[in-house]
């Protein structure tokens, strides 16, 4: 079974912080790199910030720079999203995607999760 799926979403204050999770499974997936999109109620879905496969490169989006950090255990393949300073404009759904770097932020991409929701209140 070779998919994706992510996990720590949830309800939280501005100024808050949740870490989300995204869990490969497959031997191919787990060695691919790895990025968090999201997509809030009316606008398109967006990137949110990438990691390589080995983990030694990242790239954020501009919104969420100095706010979010990726990082991932390279060995399982599963990777994560420390998302500190919260605020309202953060809340979407959002959804863990895999494939080659050179790819990953604009696509294609090789495999999404389904999505874990995530809410900051004011």
């Amino acid at each position: 079974q070779e998919q994706l799926v992510e996990s720590g979403g949830g309800l939280v204050q501005a100024g808050g912080s949740l870490r989300l999770s995204c869990a490969a499974s497959g031997r191919t997936m787990r060695s691919y790199a790895k990025a968090w999109f999201r997509q809030a109620p009316g606008k398109e879905r967006e990137f949110v910030a990438a990691i390589s496969w080995s983990g030694s490169t990242t790239n954020y989006a501009d919104p969420v720079k100095g706010r979010f950090t990726i990082s991932g255990d390279t060995a399982k393949g599963t990777v994560y999203l420390q998302m500190n300073s919260l605020k309202p404009e953060d809340t979407a759904v959002y959804y863990c995607a895999a494939g080659v770097w050179a790819t990953i932020r604009r696509g294609p991409h090789n495999g999404w999760g389904q999505g874990t929701q995530v809410t900051v209140s004011s």
